[in-house]
């Protein structure tokens, strides 16, 4: 299912849009699961993150609404997608992934931001690095940040960073995870810079539910 679905989106997205380019696909590890993140900027972005990192594939969270829909949630477990209580994660956020990360073939991709409205990082893609003793490889997306955007043809760009070894990092306390925050904005910006020196990206304003 993941494999031919991954199929139709590619297949979708280069009728709309055909001037997607990819960075650093050397950067992905071959032979190893590794924990994929990225500032989350568009809803879309992970198939990009995905069609570009193929043929790894990738266990996603999710949240847990999009499963209130059988038939989209049945979808979303054959393609390795598991739900998350965003509001209060429980345990299972932590060691799902960690299982996949340790027992299948597949990486996991994570925005530790949370959200699209978010730029403060979370702690959550250090501890299941750490805990599935994996490495973590950023990887950022420039361009259009709407479904339509992606009509104007123009250009989309993924880059995907060297993976960040975290195997120094003894303890994931507070200064811990703060270090590994820390290496992964630099990543993000250095690979920002990379598309385009003068890439700035303003956040959307979240809509207050009436």
């Amino acid at each position: 299912m993941y494999r031919f679905l991954l199929g139709v989106v590619r297949v979708l997205t280069f009728l709309i849009n055909t001037n997607a380019r990819y960075i650093g696909r050397n950067n992905l590890p071959k032979d190893e699961n590794y924990v994929l993140v990225g500032p989350h900027r568009t809803w879309f972005e992970p198939l990009y993150f995905a069609m570009g990192a193929w043929p790894r594939k990738f266990s996603f969270m999710a949240k847990k609404e999009l499963f209130n829909n059988k038939f989209l949630g049945f979808i979303l477990k054959k393609c390795h997608v598991f739900p998350v209580d965003r509001e209060n994660p429980g345990p299972s956020a932590i060691k799902t992934p960690v299982r996949a990360l340790k027992n299948t073939d597949l990486s996991v991709m994570v925005f530790p931001s949370g959200s699209r409205y978010s730029d403060d990082l979370k702690g959550g893609a250090a501890v299941i690095a750490k805990m599935a003793k994996v490495k973590i490889v950023p990887a950022v997306y420039q361009g259009p940040l709407t479904f339509g955007g992606l009509f104007t043809k123009k250009r989309v760009t993924m880059a995907f960073g060297e993976p960040i070894d975290i195997s120094d990092i003894k303890k994931l306390d507070k200064e811990g995870i703060a270090e590994v925050e820390r290496r992964m904005q630099k990543a993000f910006k250095e690979l920002d810079t990379q598309i385009n020196p003068d890439f700035v990206y303003h956040k959307p304003v979240k809509k207050e539910k009436k």
